[in-house]
């Protein structure tokens, strides 16, 4: 079996819930961040309410009339992982407010380069985690999937899970009883999602990430249009 011990996981928890109350979500992170952790993959977590993440779509809102803006050094460690985790509970049937403040700032820095010309998250691997009492999980998993992936991330087949708990008011995933800790169904896509993740990680790191051609925002503003037809030649 591939050694995974040189790639890096950075899980956000985008819980409403500022440490140290508890947050479900966390439960379910921490299931598939033990079986990284045990196949040597290096694990980081990050609470982005715990953080003064500014609103907004540039890279440092301090620059654009803020106070205050931590997002500068969530996005370094964003960079430094291999293989970047979503998670959030649902609200009305959609991603919670920070999730979405999270998105939102992942896309501010979607514009940059990396030393290739790419777009800066290029070579680098995506999934994400639902949890809550309310129907929703494949339409927020959706969401975020989608969105990862415009902004550069690679998804892998199963990227998400999730638990809900059955639909309607009710215990969440890690209230007594609540049965989401034992769920076969949940168990599984966790379990397929954080190996499929370290799997495709473990191939675009060892091919040197996405191959650097025609996808080069940097030689195409040169010039160079990848055998793209100019229609003012034809």
């Amino acid at each position: 079996m591939a050694s995974y011990a040189d790639l890096t996981a950075l899980y956000i928890n985008c819980t409403l819930k500022r440490s140290p109350e508890l947050s479900h979500t966390q439960g379910l992170i921490d299931r598939s961040a033990e079986i990284m952790t045990k196949n040597g993959v290096s694990v980081s977590h990050l609470r982005a309410i715990d953080h003064d993440i500014a609103v907004g779509v540039w890279p440092d809102m301090t620059e654009h009339g803020w106070e205050r803006d931590e997002w500068p050094a969530i996005y370094e460690r964003v960079l430094a992982a291999d293989i970047l985790v979503l998670a959030g509970p649902i609200w009305l049937g959609d991603n919670g407010s920070v999730t979405k403040l999270v998105t939102e700032r992942l896309y501010a820095c979607s514009h940059l380069l990396n030393d290739a010309g790419q777009y800066a998250y290029y070579g680098r691997v995506g999934g994400c985690l639902i949890t809550g009492n309310e129907d929703g999980v494949k339409h927020c998993a959706s969401n975020v999937l989608y969105s990862l992936q415009h902004l550069g991330y690679t998804i892998p087949p199963q990227a998400d899970a999730g638990w809900i708990g059955a639909a309607g008011p009710g215990p969440s995933y890690l209230d007594p009883d609540s049965g989401g800790p034992e769920n076969d169904f949940t168990n599984r896509n966790t379990t397929f999602m954080t190996w499929n993740l370290m799997h495709l990680a473990r191939m675009l790191k060892d091919a040197g990430g996405i191959p650097a051609h025609g996808n080069q925002r940097s030689e195409w503003d040169a010039g160079c249009r990848f055998d793209f037809a100019n229609p003012e030649y034809r």
